[in-house]
């Protein structure tokens, strides 16, 4: 048998190059020292009388001649004919030599033979037999079934091999961990390798020479008989999806411990497959242990990580194609191809989005494109700025009109969607923070939500009562990247995510004679970051009112729905020549979108829905043709030419760029690689509506000197006149602070008429010409 094993792949070893990677000159006298073994052939150097304290020393140090080379790779224990592993190794050779066609092997055999042939070609020597070093090779297990759950994961599952599911929340640094410890006897100067099981430090219990019983070791870190290897600790939170969620239960966290080749394999805000045995280690030191109770905490010793994000996009000039977040059935890609033939589906899946709301259809239709998106260019390409292509959409509106309901429908529907609320939202919630790992003092990055819908979608609702977080949001959302400098610690992180917001006005409804910027108290940095912003009025229709009570008392009866739905009907102001806005096409999408009276519409399922959103995203790439193209360039310039007349210039790049991404999502809906002349005129008229119910001021006519989304102002000539005039006498007076009863003097003087004195300073101060620096005292900032 045992030159079976030579043969067959472990071969008979050397320790010439043992030796020479060792660097161990100080053993030459030691290492030539075989123990006699009659079964091996021709045994090489001194045996005989040998078997002594000399050949103890030398098993403790260098190990004996073994026939398997990889031995000292795999295994802990020393080598003898008694051990266990023997038996199986020998069944498993069996077992290969038997099936050896079948395996793609790379044999130590064929290595010894494959060097061999490059020292003829090279000339050299061939003295001996030719020395190859053997591989480690980790086995990994990927596609276990069947998936746990993490709140099954208790005290039962201990020492078991399962597969787990989450995200990654919380990823440590990488550090060395020793496996195998060299120890110097104090006594004798003997050394000796110990193993470490897990990394627990212990030291040896006595010294292996026999005439030497010592008891005090010093450990050799440096010494080439310490084994350290990668070493890195993640934090996985479970996938909270509705139909495993619990009420009152915080989502269920697990550490896992990464080694060798899977350090490094994921980032925060991943979704990961980890397979691995659960372990327990000591409950942490400090922590309140009432009566010393003997507590461990759960973890996994991970096997392998299949990351379902992947770290490195393929290369391709379409941008950014990652990994697919779903798995597809053969079941999913038939009712996918089912759902892509439908006649009319732009209408289908906007009436499967949130079937409970009623009407909003072109709102609607803006919150599908989002969740399909454009396609991201120069992803690639790190000299070229990527454009990004996740579109995003703000909902303001009048309460009671169903915006967090849509919200949280296009968060459900999402492949990847998160969903959280303004009002009980901190920045580093939104964005990232830094925390501090209790047991190493090392610091670690927890994602925040905009991290964790990485290449999905995320829905702020109260968007207007977010305080200071509105800061945050700038960089993510053009950028599509979050970047920290805290703690000596400087990174960016990707936030490729869709932001869609809801918002309510401040003072509880919409006044039309504001601009959204001042509704909201928003700065118009980040209102000009939305591509479509869409507001809600609550204005009394007869005819509307109607059918949205016939909807809302079917829906509670459970009836199936077969009343007709409606939207608001806008007044467009008596001289429709004014502004390409108003020019109303001849069968206008709002109808095209509208389920008639008596039409039944069968809505697609959500996680359908959701399977087909992430077969979209991840395989269709549409382009723009000529024919679309034109339509949007012509769409842009005839506003830029009507924003120039009006002497004030809303409409820029940003815009077009709004239009061409909408457009690729609007073709991408279809599952077609090229965005139609239909396509664009959808998405202009979408645009049509979005800008109308911004720009349009109380009495309907449109006011093209609020800029693009409503976040200039309302009375800008006004408010020109009046700081002009608090600057001249700033410069007389060399005084820059006023009481506001002195800006109310000031504005008598100037005979400025304003319905709320209260309501124009406070705009002045959202726009940044005044500070508030306390109780009704403002300062002017120098223009």
């Amino acid at each position: 048998m045992n030159g079976e094993y030579r043969g067959r792949g472990f071969g008979r070893g050397r320790f010439q190059s043992w030796k020479r990677g060792r660097g161990g000159g100080s053993f030459s006298g030691k290492w030539r020292e075989r123990e006699h073994r009659p079964d091996l052939n021709k045994p090489t150097g001194k045996h005989g009388s040998e078997q002594n304290s000399q050949s103890l020393l030398l098993q403790s140090t260098l190990d004996q001649f073994i026939p398997y080379k990889g031995w000292k790779l795999y295994l802990s224990e020393v080598y003898s004919d008694s051990s266990p592993f023997i038996e199986k190794i020998q069944a498993f050779e069996n077992f290969f030599t038997r099936r050896i066609d079948l395996y793609d092997k790379v044999l130590t055999k064929d290595l010894e033979r494959h060097a061999a042939e490059l020292q003829a070609q090279e000339g050299l020597s061939r003295d001996g037999e030719t020395m190859v070093n053997v591989p480690h090779i980790h086995a990994r297990i990927y596609n276990y079934e069947p998936l746990t759950q993490l709140k099954n994961v208790r005290a039962n599952y201990y020492g078991k091999y399962v597969a787990l599911r989450g995200t990654v929340v919380r990823v440590s640094n990488i550090k060395p961990l020793c496996t195998k410890m060299a120890f110097l006897c104090a006594a004798c100067g003997e050394v000796q390798s110990l193993s470490l099981p897990d990394g627990k430090y212990n030291l040896p219990t006595k010294c292996p020479v026999p005439t030497c019983r010592g008891k005090s070791f010093t450990a050799l870190p440096s010494s080439p008989l310490t084994v350290t290897m990668d070493w890195q600790s993640i934090k996985i939170q479970e996938l909270m999806s509705d139909d495993q969620r619990e009420a009152g239960r915080i989502p269920r966290t697990i550490e896992c411990e990464l080694v060798h080749d899977l350090v490094d394999s994921c980032v925060p805000g991943d979704t990961v497959t980890i397979t691995g045995i659960v372990k327990v280690s000591n409950a942490e030191e400090g922590s309140r242990n009432k009566n010393d109770k003997c507590m461990f905490l759960l973890y996994i010793e991970a096997n392998s990580v299949s990351n379902s994000k992947g770290q490195k996009p393929n290369a391709s000039e379409e941008g950014c194609k990652h990994g697919a977040l779903l798995e597809f059935s053969l079941k999913d890609l038939y009712a996918i191809q089912e759902i892509q033939a439908e006649e009319n589906l732009f209408k289908l899946i906007v009436n499967s989005l949130c079937p409970v709301i009623f009407g909003h259809e072109l709102v609607k239709a803006g919150l599908a494109l989002a969740l399909f998106g454009g396609s991201q260019k120069y992803a690639d390409d790190k000299n070229r700025i990527p454009i990004r292509g996740d579109p995003h959409v703000l909902i303001v509106g009048d309460p009671g009109l169903g915006k967090s309901q849509m919200l949280q429908a296009v968060c459900s529907v999402a492949p990847r969607g998160v969903y959280v609320c303004g009002n009980t939202t901190t920045t580093s919630g939104l964005t990232v923070t830094l925390s501090k790992d209790s047991s190493s003092g090392d610091f670690a990055l927890e994602a925040g939500a905009l991290v964790l819908g990485d290449q999905g979608i995320c829905g702020i609702d109260e968007f207007d009562k977010m305080g200071n977080q509105h800061q945050a949001l700038l960089e993510a959302m053009e950028q599509q990247s979050i970047s920290l400098a805290k703690a000596g610690m400087v990174c960016s992180l990707p936030a490729r995510t869709s932001i869609i917001a809801a918002a309510n006005p401040v003072g509880g409804h919409y006044n039309k004679a504001k601009t959204v910027s001042e509704n909201l108290k928003m700065g118009s940095a980040l209102l000009s970051r939305f591509d479509l912003v869409f507001i809600l009025l609550d204005t009394p229709n007869e005819d509307h009112d109607h059918l949205l009570s016939e909807h809302v008392i079917a829906i509670r009866a459970g009836k199936q729905r077969t009343v007709s739905s409606a939207t608001v009907a806008r007044l467009n102001s008596q001289d429709s020549n004014t502004s390409v806005l108003e020019v109303v096409s001849d069968k206008p999408l709002s109808e095209r979108l509208k389920v008639v009276a008596g039409e039944t519409i069968d809505p697609i399922p959500h996680q359908l829905l959701r399977k087909y959103i992430g077969y979209a995203r991840h395989y269709v790439y549409p382009r723009l043709s000529t024919e679309a193209a034109q339509i949007l360039q012509d769409f842009y310039l005839e506003l830029r030419k009507q924003s120039q007349r009006l002497n004030s210039s809303p409409i820029t790049t940003r815009q077009l760029e709004s239009l061409i991404r909408l457009t690729e999502a609007r073709a991408r809906l279809e599952l077609r690689e090229q965005a139609t002349k239909e396509d664009a005129e959808d998405i202009v008229e979408i645009m049509k509506y979005s800008m109308l119910g911004t720009y349009s001021d109380e009495f309907g006519n449109l006011d093209f000197e609020r800029s693009q989304h409503g976040s200039g102002m309302s009375n800008r000539s006004t408010a020109k006149r009046f700081i002009s005039a608090l600057n001249n006498i700033a410069e007389r007076t060399y005084n820059n602070l006023f009481q506001f009863h002195q800006l109310r003097q000031i504005a008598r003087e100037l005979n400025i008429q304003v319905a709320d004195f209260e309501n124009f300073i406070g705009s002045l101060n959202e726009q940044g010409y005044l500070l508030k620096k306390g109780p009704k005292v403002y300062q002017l900032q120098t223009v």
